[in-house]
């Protein structure tokens, strides 16, 4: 199985490197031809106005939008899960999202960056006990939908969601130097 990390700009390197140390076949998505194969996808934490704007002028929004409302097994954290949100506030205008995840989110919703912190979380279901959430101008979860599960929360707000095959979290997972949720996804979604 082949997992594509959108590479257009954020925290790309460091998905690929924890997919990397899991075993996992990764391909740097940059221009629609690298979707070819893709059986999940990663969409890093970033700048999400920016990187929408990149995902128009390399022409990858369309393609990654079809993938994505088609089924493909995707995680999107921080800016990936302001890019998979159903609702954004305080987002762009001109900012499009996937419109895949039924949750509404507020961008930088816990602070800008010196208001950046970490904390222990406690994931449903995840082997070896809590998990350290990387947090960075990280976008807060105002709303979810009913067939949203929330596998994780941090002062009673979640912070790790999942619909279907789509999950999303608030935090850096790839920033934690613990791989066990990108495992969990991988496992869960048969792209191993």
């Amino acid at each position: 199985m082949k997992a594509g990390v959108l590479a257009l700009q954020g925290a790309f390197r460091e998905h690929r490197e924890v997919l990397d140390a899991l075993g996992v076949d990764v391909i740097e998505v940059r221009v629609p031809d690298h979707l070819s194969g893709v059986d999940a996808l990663f969409l890093p934490g970033g700048e999400s106005t920016t990187m929408s704007n990149l995902l128009d002028s390399s022409g990858l929004f369309e393609p990654l939008q079809v993938l994505i409302h088609d089924g493909v097994p995707t995680f999107g954290t921080c800016a990936g899960m302001i890019l998979l949100a159903r609702d954004v506030v305080d987002g762009r205008a001109d900012q499009r999202s996937f419109d895949v995840l039924d949750i509404r989110v507020r961008r930088n919703g816990y602070g800008r960056q010196i208001a950046s912190f970490e904390a222990d979380l406690d994931v449903d279901d995840l082997r070896g006990g809590r998990f350290r959430g990387v947090f960075i101008r990280a976008p807060l979860v105002e709303r979810v939908g009913d067939g949203v599960d929330v596998l994780a929360e941090h002062d009673g707000v979640p912070v790790l969601v999942r619909q279907g095959s789509v999950w999303a979290a608030s935090f850096h997972p790839e920033l934690s130097g613990d791989l066990r949720l990108h495992e969990r996804f991988v496992h869960e979604v048969g792209a191993t």
